[in-house]
């Protein structure tokens, strides 16, 4: 089956959308899937979109990859069943973004929905090569890569993501995205957190107001928007004009749209989502974490994850939904028996 066959037979019963519309290139009150690396692959994104997101993003991508092989193409590619992609480029070099950005744009047309340019990713692997958040240190470099991809890509719409800061107490976010405006971005998505605390703490969402008074380009709001709630929150309490959901999408395509699911919409999705990896070729495996995601807080959950962790074929997985399933009905039709996994 292709992956729109997929949504069109089995998104209906996880109550998702099988008609995925173009983003439209409007930032105004929508909800985004966030770039997520080893995650957003074409399966998550078609989830997302059909769980009710304006646009979903790409896995973050090298430039670098882009230029000396073959095999970071995969990333970028869309599927067929996508109306359309943000793709999120990364590294250090402006004249390497500037022939991605071109190949990118040449290569999906008027499915490239705009090209994000990660300036906020903290893990040191990625900074010490002087790419992701290390950009927050050097606006003139980063500008410049800014200006490249523009050039690369003149049609194509530039945004970039940015963190409040590279090290704790030294905010540089709302000059930063100054500068980034001048050199041509057209949005500005903010995490409230500065890059040395990771994913630790709270996210300061008062610095997406001080960009926000900083530019006047849209700005994203990015940092613990784990719910259809904080979402909301974040859009009329901020000077935000839309958010970019990343840990709130784990087993909830419906944090877009504030759909409370039941146990039975839950099991569907997942057994969609393994569907949908299948359709669009990507490793089964990944379908192990989505298992932990998807009957996260139900009954014996562990032992549910547990189970998924020996799968390797769809048909595996796929088993383990029915129990979860043939386990719900048992407690649903009696009331007080005990799950068995």
């Amino acid at each position: 089956m292709t992956a729109a066959e997929v949504l069109s037979e089995f998104a209906a019963d996880a109550a998702l959308s099988s008609d995925l519309s173009p983003w439209g290139g409007k930032f105004s009150g929508k909800l985004l899937m966030a770039p997520m690396a080893g995650v957003s692959d074409a399966a998550y994104r078609l989830m997302a979109r059909a769980g009710g997101a304006a646009l979903a993003y790409s896995e973050m991508v090298s430039c670098a990859g882009l230029h000396y092989g073959e095999k970071s193409w995969g990333l970028v590619d869309p599927d067929p069943a996508e109306p359309d992609i943000a793709v999120q480029l990364f590294g250090s070099k402006p004249e390497l973004f500037r022939e991605s950005a071109q190949r990118v744009s040449e290569r999906l047309g008027e499915r490239l929905a705009l090209l994000d340019i990660n300036m906020a990713c903290p893990v040191p692997k990625v900074t010490k090569k002087g790419e992701g958040s290390a950009l927050l240190e050097d606006p003139e470099l980063a500008a410049k890569i800014v200006r490249a991809c523009r050039e690369g890509a003149p049609d194509a719409r530039v945004t970039v993501k940015i963190r409040r800061g590279r090290y704790m107490g030294q905010e540089v976010a709302p000059e930063f995205a100054r500068a980034m405006e001048d050199a041509g971005a057209c949005a500005i998505a903010v995490h409230g957190r500065f890059a040395t605390q990771m994913y630790h703490g709270e996210a300061d969402w008062g610095v997406i107001d001080r960009v926000a008074d900083a530019v006047s380009v849209p700005v994203i709001a990015s940092g613990d928007i784990l719910s259809h709630d904080a979402a909301q929150r974040a859009l009329s309490q901020t000077g935000a004009s839309a958010v970019m959901v990343a840990r709130g999408t784990y087993g909830n395509p419906w944090v877009f749209s504030g759909h409370e699911p039941t146990a039975a919409e839950r099991i569907a999705a997942f057994e969609c989502h393994v569907r949908l990896l299948e359709a669009t070729g990507a490793h089964l495996k990944r379908a192990r974490s989505l298992a932990g995601w998807y009957f996260k807080g139900m009954p014996d959950a562990a032992c549910w994850r547990n189970a998924a962790m020996s799968c390797v074929t769809a048909e595996e997985f796929l088993a383990v939904a029915a129990s979860v399933r043939a386990s719900v009905q048992n407690v649903q039709n009696a009331p007080g028996t005990e799950w068995t996994c």
